[in-house]
């Protein structure tokens, strides 16, 4: 199952306790489900808990059943088309059957517990989000370019702060930052989710510091290669040309242990010295013969 699957399994888990935050979920589901006008209501999900969920939710928020209920076959498909039904949830809404475009009565959702159902309810019909380990995208999407403007405003006086977009003819809201998936996703009822998120990014940031402290010994390893190889040539040279003999004893001391143990730190060379060394003093040494070699 993928990450917004579990995510919707964990919000359709929540209990139905209070009237009110039923009716604001039903209220965000048929804002962005399939069809939702005074002649239909038709909501079409691939996800078997919120097909569960479904039923009972309308029972507690309306006292109501579906005309139509999924078949068992592809995705979940339900339906109210009788006008009752129909006059029933436009009331409790306050819509306004003439209304060329919907709109959010913000009348309904005065409480933050039913401000957080009616978000719920939204993500559950027209949300996803990507698998954390992949990428940081969720998003809220309708073709109600009214409704997608008073969600906005809404979530941002909810302190969720997210972006808008239009995408094929929709109104889309979406967050791309991890910080902001965690706090929509705790609000609406999914906190292990969030959790999963938070998880993610954490394991994200220490492979990032694993790789970058790799890399950067893999860097001091390269360069302190390259600096013996050099001391190596010098001390050649130094050699070839009869001049290393004629160095002080200490210079012919830090020489001979180049050339005996080229792979060696400066540290583990300064311990080998007699007597040891500090490591800025034999790295002085060393620097001198290096000097010496490119003396004519």
């Amino acid at each position: 199952m993928s990450f917004a699957g579990d995510v919707k399994n964990e919000l359709c888990r929540g209990a139905l306790n209070r009237k009110c935050c039923a009716q604001a979920e039903c209220y965000g589901i048929l804002l962005y489900c399939n069809a939702f006008s005074p002649a239909e209501v038709r909501i079409i999900t691939e996800s078997d808990a919120l097909a569960q969920r479904l039923p009972l939710l309308f029972k507690k928020a309306f006292k109501l059943t579906f005309d139509r209920l999924p078949d068992g076959e592809g995705k979940h498909i339900f339906a109210i088309t009788d006008p009752h039904k129909l006059g029933v949830i436009q009331q409790t809404f306050g819509g306004d059957p003439g209304a060329l475009a919907l709109h959010i009565n913000f009348g309904v959702l005065e409480e933050n517990c039913c401000r957080a159902a009616f978000l719920r309810g939204a993500f559950l019909a027209g949300g996803s989000v990507t698998d954390p380990q992949k990428g940081y995208h969720l998003e809220l999407s309708t073709s109600h370019l009214s409704v997608s403007r008073e969600m906005l405003a809404l979530m941002r006086d909810m302190n969720l702060e997210p972006k808008d977009a239009k995408r094929k003819g929709n109104a889309v809201i979406y967050f791309k930052q991890s910080d902001r998936i965690e706090d929509f996703l705790t609000t609406i009822g999914a906190p292990l989710s969030a959790m999963e998120v938070m998880n993610a990014k954490l394991e994200k940031n220490l492979r990032g510091s694993v790789n970058r402290r790799v890399n950067c010994d893999a860097a001091n390893m390269d360069k302190v290669v390259e600096a013996a190889m050099a001391q190596v040539e010098a001390i050649t040279r130094l050699e070839e040309s009869g001049r290393l003999a004629a160095l002080p004893d200490k210079l012919k001391e830090t020489a001979r242990l180049r050339l005996a143990h080229p792979e060696d730190t400066l540290a583990q060379l300064a311990q080998l010295c007699d007597p040891p060394v500090t490591k800025s003093a034999l790295n002085h040494r060393l620097r001198k013969l290096v000097e010496l070699s490119r003396e004519e």
